[in-house]
């Protein structure tokens, strides 16, 4: 390795490493502070960020966390899904709160775009699944958060009915191929049950030509932006939407989102080859929560799950809804782990355990053949099988918020996380005792 290798900018990437929810906001939030330059690099605006910071709390649904540090740059790279009314939205509720967006924000030209037709579509294909296409088997939905998403990855995969960023930046281009598109979604939509006028392409094309010409500042190449940076020494933190278990490959499929959610996806979401990353903090919970459906071996429909809920105020960033919660899936973290390549683990909400008497820990699942296994089933239909074989820890009553480290810690609580270690492989080296900014424990 060269001196310049060796002296150069370190890249990070933060992942989650469950079904999403983990507090990946918070953690990049934290760690802006020793990069340069934070992108995102996947999913669109179903997903939420919330970040406390001086008790302050901030939702970001597109727009990385490290928007409030200043001196930061951030960008949104060409594998994210961008609703650009829903962009404009949050530019303008944070310049609102005092939060600078300008020149430190910038848009792939080529991140496609979520139209209103790929929320009906959306929304249309939900109620089909579930009502009139369930059969015996029961609903087929997926449990979308009807924004769109999976319809405007499914045209990005088409390619010639999609849209891209840049092409809202020609009025006259953006007319033509929505004129075609149109009649094809009309159809469609009216195929699905949704009784509606037929979509109006130079209307469309009209609204979306100035929400382009808003965002026209912050769009750029993204993928020579980024080299450039890395060419002038600066180092990135990549910020991942969304989490493993929900990858479109390597998730519990069909149960997922429509993008790859692991660092897998980093390299086609953003240009960066994966050689440029050099260090991957796993985010997850003390416990398990899912938002929507899909097998969920260690869910909690008891009082319990509906303390850890609250305690944890497990309701959606984007939705509002409740998430369903249950106890901490080892098994399931340390395939993500492994999928991600996880460096080091960021254990988020472990305050919300303290008061517990006992807490249990899946270290196994018990196959419908009475065969227990240590691997995780990506396969939904397989999962949904599986009975979660659990190891019993002694809980802990002591509030931990103001703990200064891992030792100031109770002894169980340690011992949580010393389990939590050895399961894994791999090093706990944060530790979210609260929810804000300082309510972060950091290894030495």
């Amino acid at each position: 390795m060269s001196s310049t290798e060796r002296n150069a900018p370190r890249n990070t990437a933060v992942v989650g490493l469950q079904w999403g929810d983990e507090g990946k906001g918070k953690i990049v939030d934290l760690l802006t502070a020793e990069h340069d330059v934070i992108v995102r690099y996947n999913g669109g605006a179903n997903a939420g960020h919330t970040v406390e910071v001086g008790g302050e709390r901030y939702a970001l649904h597109l727009i990385p966390s490290g928007i409030l540090n200043p001196g930061k740059l951030n960008v949104i790279g060409n594998g994210v899904v961008v609703d650009p009314e829903k962009l404009i939205e949050e530019i303008e509720r944070l310049r609102s709160r005092g939060v600078d967006v300008g020149a430190n924000l910038k848009v792939s030209d080529r991140a496609h775009v979520v139209m209103p037709y790929h929320k009906e579509q959306d929304a249309a294909l939900e109620e089909f699944l579930a009502h009139i296409a369930s059969g015996e088997r029961g609903s087929l939905a997926i449990g979308t958060t009807r924004r769109g998403i999976g319809p405007a990855y499914a045209d990005k995969i088409s390619r010639s009915t999609a849209i891209r960023v840049g092409d809202l930046l020609d009025a006259a281009h953006l007319r033509d191929r929505l004129r075609v598109v149109c009649r094809l979604r009309t159809a469609e939509l009216k195929a699905l049950g949704v009784n509606a006028p037929a979509l109006d392409a130079d209307a469309l094309a009209e609204r979306f030509a100035a929400l382009g010409s808003t965002l026209r500042p912050h769009v750029t190449d993204t993928v020579y932006a980024l080299h450039d940076a890395m060419a002038d020494g600066r180092s990135l933190l990549f910020e991942g939407a969304n989490a493993c278990l929900l990858d479109i490959d390597h998730g519990t499929y069909p149960f997922v989102t429509s993008s790859n959610c692991s660092t897998l996806g980093i390299p086609s979401g953003t240009g960066i080859t994966g050689n440029r990353i050099h260090r991957v903090l796993g985010i997850m919970k003390a416990y398990t929560s899912r938002v929507g459906a899909g097998p969920f071996p260690t869910e909690l429909l008891d009082g319990t799950g509906e303390r850890i809920r609250q305690r944890g105020r497990e309701f959606g960033t984007t939705t509002g809804r409740p998430r369903r919660t249950g106890w901490l899936d080892l098994v399931s973290v340390r395939y993500s782990a492994m999928i991600c390549g996880a460096t080091g683990i960021a254990c988020t909400l472990f305050d919300v355990l303290s008061g517990f008497e006992e807490l249990k820990i899946c270290t196994g699942y018990r196959l419908p053949s009475g065969t227990v296994t240590e691997r995780f089933l990506p396969d939904a239909r397989l999962l949904a099988q599986v009975e979660p074989v659990y190891e019993t820890l002694e809980g802990w009553s002591e509030d931990i918020r103001d703990a200064s480290d891992r030792q100031a810690l109770p002894s169980a609580a340690r011992r949580y996380l010393d389990r939590i270690e050895k399961y894994l492989g791999v090093p706990v080296e944060m530790i979210g005792v609260g929810p804000d900014r300082a309510h972060t424990l950091v290894a030495a």
